[in-house]
């Protein structure tokens, strides 16, 4: 959902410096998402304790990690449970502007409306279920007039599962300003795991104004 590049450290257990690039050939997306790790076989987690308990550095980040989590609890699925709870763009100049998560991923009409020049920040809360949640990371591809004019992959963090929800900020963004900024975009917006499991993808517009939308 953003215009700039700011590669800041990222909240998390886990962080990496974010890529962003600005008018990049038009290729297929889904083909760069692809992890370059090989990660080994995805474990329950009970069977991830099991399996680590002689291995005293690596049980004592899981316990880190972990924290207060009722092992007997949780589920036998491999697969986590992820359910994004909010999204909202936050920024200085005005209230927040809390966005509906679209059923389906696609938000047939516009989504949000920026500021040219206005700071920003995204921010979502989410809840994880099950089993760790390893490398969650959010892609962001932006298009104008069938061209792709900027995309960018950040690294969230690994989360264990937790009844309490988790919320994130991404590093405040300046909207692009001045004549040819302004108009209309389309945006896909995607949050992948290291097992390349997508949690979240939502398709959508937004436009950049030389104000706020006044209905936000």
């Amino acid at each position: 959902m953003g215009l700039v590049d700011d590669n800041k450290d990222k909240d998390g257990l886990q962080e990496s410096d974010g890529e962003s690039s600005f008018y990049t050939t038009d290729q297929d997306d889904d083909h760069h998402d692809e992890s370059k790790l090989h990660l080994g076989p995805q474990r329950t987690l009970k069977e991830q304790l099991e399996k680590d308990k002689d291995d005293e550095s690596l049980r004592k980040w899981k316990e880190q990690l972990l924290g207060g989590v009722d092992i007997n609890n949780i589920g036998e699925t491999l697969d986590p449970v992820v359910k994004f709870i909010s999204v909202a763009i936050v920024s200085p100049e005005r209230p927040d502007i809390v966005l509906s998560i679209p059923e389906d991923g696609n938000r047939q009409r516009l989504w949000f409306t920026l500021k040219e020049d206005s700071h920003y920040r995204l921010k979502f809360s989410f809840q994880v279920g099950n089993n760790i949640l390893s490398g969650l990371r959010y892609t962001n591809t932006v298009w104008k007039s069938g061209l792709r004019v900027f995309s960018t992959k950040d690294m969230i963090g690994t989360f264990s599962p937790q009844p309490e929800p988790y919320t994130h900020e991404m590093p405040e963004e300046t909207a692009p300003s001045g004549f040819m900024a302004r108009g209309s975009y389309t945006a896909k917006s995607k949050f992948i795991d290291d097992y390349n499991k997508c949690h979240l993808e939502i398709n959508y517009t937004f436009d950049i104004r030389k104000d706020w939308a006044s209905n936000d």
